[in-house]
């Protein structure tokens, strides 16, 4: 929380418009956070960056904290534009791997709040990946995922894999010696990100039957 006492714009520093006030420096905050993180970032170059003063920052949204709560309402509604109720696994994954196209900024500050997340600073909601786990769990109640996986830890590894092209691009540059930042490369690793899930069953329903067991 800032220590400088929050106080209304004077006149001339009011927007006709305040929704566009809002969206500017919620676009800067995001270019702010995805270069330096949440730590590292600053309430006077976020408004340097938005072209307001400082002040109007504190009045629009009560500090970074505030700031850093807006970008994440803004994710979750994002995400449900994103992966609709009924999105099969391997397509969810596919376009949350899509998403760094689209909003690199944005899949930036997820991987900053990974590495900078210390306990006392803002994190993802509980809700965040409720649909996807909730699917990954109807589908090993159905049998098609074996028992003694852990749904969690799968969709943290499909997740983590999805935002590859941002945390990993030294290791996709020498393994598959492609620009990960490409949207030739992005657009292919996702729909081998896709191919796999189906391949690991992934892609089933849980009213599906579970697959045969050869051994039988």
């Amino acid at each position: 929380m800032s220590s400088n006492p929050r106080r209304s714009p004077q006149p001339s520093e009011r927007q006709r418009d305040p929704e566009r006030t809002r969206r500017r420096i919620l676009e800067a905050a995001a270019a702010e956070f995805a270069a330096h993180g949440y730590a590292g970032a600053r309430i006077r170059a976020i408004a340097a960056r938005a072209g307001v003063n400082q002040q109007l920052v504190s009045y629009y949204f009560d500090g970074k904290d505030g700031l850093y709560q807006a970008m994440t309402q803004q994710w979750q509604q994002r995400q449900h534009e994103l992966v609709p109720p009924g999105t099969p696994m391997p397509e969810q994954i596919r376009r949350y791997a899509l998403e760094v196209l689209r909003d690199p900024e944005g899949v930036r500050v997820l991987a900053w709040s990974g590495l900078q997340h210390t306990g006392d600073g803002p994190g993802a909601p509980p809700e965040t990946f409720e649909q996807s786990l909730r699917q990954l769990r109807d589908l090993q109640e159905s049998g098609r995922l074996p028992a003694e996986v852990d749904p969690a830890c799968v969709l943290v590894m499909l997740m983590s894999a999805a935002i590859a092209t941002t945390t990993l691009p030294q290791v996709i540059e020498s393994v598959c010696g492609a620009d990960p930042r490409s949207a030739e490369f992005v657009r292919h690793y996702a729909d081998q990100l896709a191919l796999i899930s189906r391949l690991i069953g992934l892609d089933a329903t849980a009213e599906d039957p579970p697959p045969i067991d050869a051994r039988r």
